[in-house]
């Protein structure tokens, strides 16, 4: 299992995604989810994914490969709108689950899997894509504003009642680090490291991009502050004054 959330706001977009893939309690490794496709002045494309390892590695593999392929009509790097990036991905992932999903599947192994996609073309507005394990896809609107894919549950309460399109960037990344420590602490096969980008609208250039480990201080600290800060708002709300006969 896997937890990658990515939102899109005025100000820009940031993406986060977790590093644990697990068989089994007695088999956890770690390999990184997320994938950058940069040019600087032209382009920041951001690839999250989630699901089945090999089939996620194998896609990203093909656009990679298409990309050092001089004869390949499209890539990443020439792709002229987002849009474009995205129905590349969703390809890509349904000639990978073509190829490879009735293999697995004969071994009882499930073959889903699916992507958020996001970033900026010049000449294009920024935007951000969920797509599904079939290559088929959705774009965030003003309504919605992020797309998590994996162990989302446990992270979506904080991120709903946070993160509004006028959310700063970095009061978006505060939020999501909440998110995954949410998760984190609700299910285990979800687990540092944590991929985290910052994108500014309209710069064609990542702004940040760092890995967060075990050691890393500021994540230690939200966890910390938002476990002590959340039994402190639960001690202070009032019991409920109905008078059914529980004792005090």
């Amino acid at each position: 299992m896997t937890y990658c959330v990515a939102v899109t706001l005025k100000a820009g977009m940031v993406f986060a995604s977790d590093s644990r893939t697990n068989a089994g309690v007695d088999h956890v490794s770690s390999f990184r989810k997320m994938r950058v496709f940069s040019r600087d002045g032209d382009r920041v494309i951001v690839i999250l994914s989630s699901g089945n390892l090999s089939i996620t590695q194998s896609a990203i593999n093909l656009l990679e490969e298409d990309h050092r392929e001089p004869s390949a009509k499209r890539t990443l790097y020439d792709a002229r709108s987002m849009y474009e990036v995205a129905e590349m991905v969703g390809q890509a992932l349904r000639e990978v689950r073509q190829r490879d999903a009735p293999f697995l599947q004969q071994a009882n192994v499930d073959a889903g899997a699916s992507f958020i996609v996001g970033g900026q073309i010049a000449g294009g507005r920024q935007r951000l894509f969920q797509i599904y394990t079939e290559g088929n896809f959705i774009e965030s609107t003003a309504e919605t504003t992020y797309f998590q894919i994996g162990e989302s549950k446990y992270g979506k309460p904080v991120i709903d009642r946070v993160i509004k399109p006028e959310t700063s960037l970095l009061e978006a990344t505060k939020c999501l680090l909440v998110s995954f420590d949410s998760t984190m602490r609700s299910n285990i096969s979800v687990g540092l490291p944590i991929d985290l980008l910052i994108y500014r609208t309209d710069t064609l250039r990542v702004a940040f991009q760092h890995q967060i480990l075990e050691s890393d201080p500021y994540f230690n600290m939200v966890h910390q502050r938002w476990g002590e800060g959340l039994r402190k708002v639960f001690t202070e709300l009032p019991n409920p004054d109905w008078n059914v006969g529980f004792e005090q």
